[in-house]
């Protein structure tokens, strides 16, 4: 495949100094470029025609790049490539076609996209890369509001188009930092009834911490800028004075880039002629990449669970003779639960859970995580 016909250059001159991202960043027209070498390949989006833009074109995704690469370098030996701007299609569904046929070609090489700019319901060709894989995936949404409108607005819509796309890929589908406000009780409920999970922004307030296994349950990560408060990132139609902060949003993309299951994430929603005159909004972008970039080299779980890395616990329920069996990672102490289903419960899966999971079981209390597990699997 000749990624090149996707793409345009992206708009970036200024000269960098040796210890920025920037610096370590192939760019896709260099001489010497090959992406099978690559781990990540960032790709900008143009096309914000749902979003309300005049031209229908945005150049948010060179601005959140500038701001990118002007930063400094980690200790990881980066092995990242620009790509360049997306080329917009005809119609929206012609860029959701490129950008689908793009991700696909590097999911199958192993390559991480990481994609920026354009509007949220892009991530629909994104979503769509993945039909050809042959496991079922996991997609994890960050958003203020649910998208699960039947009719209207492609934004409004696409979370929809989603959940009821065939064939079916979907084993689960997970949204933190939703605003209650914002949200319709149908729309939690259609969530509920196919025994997905929502963590609300007050929730997430509360322990921070029980958002991560979320973020590790999943293959496919979306975020919407809508999701951080206007004062951080106001360069969205929709911005909204409530919401995450740049460093909560910092963190979750730190999770993230930790998620050894985690193939895919897209950065959405930026406007950039409401930005500040600083640039906010992109700076607060560019880090949350950086965070992303920093936690995917740093990844350590082998998921080699029965291995010596990993130590196994088994709770008892009291009054019966059934167990539950926990792991902990002994690099990261982050935890596991084991599902069990099947004919005779001979097939297995290890579910991302909190410590909190593994203290419920012993105290006799199922985690809601294992029931919402169970009831998918059966």
């Amino acid at each position: 495949m000749n990624l090149k016909l996707f793409f345009s250059p992206a708009d970036i001159s200024e000269e960098l100094p040796a210890n920025s991202v920037g610096h370590a960043v192939q760019s896709s027209g260099s001489d010497n470029f090959d992406i099978t070498k690559c781990d990540i390949a960032l790709v900008g989006l143009t096309d914000n025609r749902s979003a309300g833009e005049t031209e229908g074109e945005s150049d948010g995704a060179d601005k959140i790049r500038a701001k990118f690469f002007q930063l400094k370098k980690g200790a990881g030996n980066y092995r990242v490539a620009d790509l360049g701007n997306l080329k917009s299609g005809e119609s929206l569904e012609d860029t959701n076609d490129r950008l689908r046929e793009v991700c696909e070609f590097l999911l199958r090489h192993k390559i991480l996209p990481l994609i920026i700019g354009g509007s949220h319901d892009l991530s629909f060709g994104q979503f769509q890369a993945y039909e050809s894989l042959p496991e079922l995936i996991t997609l994890l949404n960050i958003d203020a509001t649910l998208d699960l409108e039947p009719k209207g607005d492609e934004n409004a819509t696409f979370l929809d188009k989603i959940l009821t796309y065939t064939p079916n890929y979907l084993f689960s589908y997970n949204h933190l930092a939703h605003q209650s406000y914002l949200v319709g009780q149908d729309h939690l409920s259609v969530l509920d009834k196919l025994y997905f999970e929502a963590m609300r922004l007050g929730e997430l307030r509360e322990n921070f911490q029980e958002a991560e296994p979320l973020v590790r349950m999943a293959n496919m990560m979306t975020f919407d800028i809508t999701a951080i408060r206007s004062a951080d990132a106001p360069a969205n139609p929709n911005a909204q004075p409530f919401g995450l902060t740049g460093e909560e949003a910092c963190r979750l993309c730190w999770y993230a880039g930790m998620n050894e299951k985690l193939s895919s994430i897209s950065i959405s929603g930026f406007s950039p002629d409401l930005d500040d005159q600083h640039g906010k909004t992109a700076t607060v972008i560019a880090t949350m990449l950086w965070y992303f970039v920093e936690g995917f080299y740093n990844r350590k779980d082998s998921g080699k669970f029965e291995s010596s890395e990993y130590t196994r616990y088994v709770v008892s329920q009291e009054g019966t003779d059934d167990t539950m069996v926990f792991y902990k990672s002994k690099s990261t102490d982050k935890w596991w639960m084991l599902v069990t289903f099947g004919t005779k419960h001979g097939q297995k899966a290890y579910l991302p859970c909190s410590y909190k999971d593994y203290t419920n079981a012993t105290h006799g209390e199922l985690p809601e995580r294992w029931i919402r597990a169970q009831a998918k699997l059966i």
